[in-house]
């Protein structure tokens, strides 16, 4: 089916792991959406991102609305961006599980997809009419699960997690006279979820996992792993055990994913430098750690992607 962070596709999403282009490239933010749509040839889609109010933005990246009904392939490829989803049609009573073949299986019409190391193969036919929600890195223990490496690299009906939900969700969204009252519908939805699990004012996760996703982000961090793991006052075996059940994976695992958006948003950005060097600067040891940690990530190489036209590739969201 899905999952999120970066994108490739023609007019397609980071797939249900959302990974659109960046709104701030494409539309204009009017209250709290942001929308663009794109052309080519004879396709179209259409693309909605809602940022929820608060307190469910802590938990919640963002919400959104794909429509795109003339699909040009049957198949994309979805790179991975480690942040949970939910994924929800609108338009027919199933998704698509895709393996890497492009076997497909019907499963349910709404999905809680797990953070996922891995690319993924997705159908482009449910995206004639999709919407979904993002998650923040950590925040899946507070909405869905107590062990968010429970769902890593799954894709599980959310009728399994919430029962009771799919059908009165989608109801109440397949009434709804427009996408963006759609997404006020699915935040109404998150946010009563989120209320009767945690206390959302005070809820955190650990100090120490707060402080390593934080440090992830930046270019160029300053703690290893046993450095970070030494500050919590854990072991490291301890602090990796506790990183993996709140943000769904390793330490190293999470480190490796980042690094491999930096290089993304970095070739996207038309960045103009020999590989070796783009590789030393995003924290790869050398090029051919470089080129094996890209392909084991998207599943191609690095010449093939940077020979794809730039719209048609996924672009990492933040």
């Amino acid at each position: 089916m899905c999952s999120s962070g970066i994108r490739q596709c023609t007019l397609r999403k980071q797939g249900y792991a959302v990974g659109f282009p960046r709104l701030s490239d494409y539309g204009s933010a009017h209250d709290s959406f942001q929308s663009f749509v794109r052309y080519h040839e004879m396709s179209t889609m259409v693309y909605i991102e809602h940022k929820p109010a608060f307190p469910l933005r802590r938990f919640v990246r963002s919400l959104w609305y794909a429509c795109s009904p003339f699909p040009q392939h049957r198949h994309e490829r979805i790179l991975p961006s480690g942040c949970a989803h939910i994924v929800v049609s609108l338009s027919h009573d199933f998704l698509t599980n895709c393996t890497e073949a492009g076997v497909e299986q019907r499963t349910a019409p709404a999905l809680m997809v797990g953070q996922r190391s891995m690319h993924e193969v997705i159908a482009t036919e449910d995206l004639i009419d999709l919407a979904g929600a993002v998650f923040t890195p950590g925040a899946v223990t507070a909405l869905v699960v107590d062990r968010a490496d429970l769902i890593s690299n799954q894709n599980l009906p959310l009728e399994q997690i919430w029962p009771g939900c799919t059908d009165y969700l989608r109801g109440r969204m397949l009434e709804a006279s427009s996408p963006e009252a759609r997404l006020h519908i699915l935040e109404d939805c998150l946010a009563s979820h989120l209320v009767t699990r945690c206390d959302p004012r005070v809820w955190d996760p650990h100090p120490a996992v707060k402080f390593a996703l934080e440090h992830f982000e930046q270019e160029a961090g300053q703690y290893s792993i046993p450095d970070i793991a030494r500050r919590s006052g854990w072991s490291e075996r301890r602090f990796s055990q506790v990183f993996r059940e709140q943000v769904g994976f390793p330490p190293k695992v999470w480190g490796r994913l980042r690094r491999f958006h930096r290089v993304v948003r970095q070739l996207h950005a038309g960045v103009n430098v020999p590989w070796a060097q783009l590789a030393i600067d995003c924290g790869f040891y050398d090029q051919a750690h470089f080129a094996n940690e890209f392909r084991a990530f998207s599943g191609f190489d690095l010449t093939t992607y940077t020979a794809m036209p730039r719209w048609v590739v996924n672009t990492d969201r933040d």
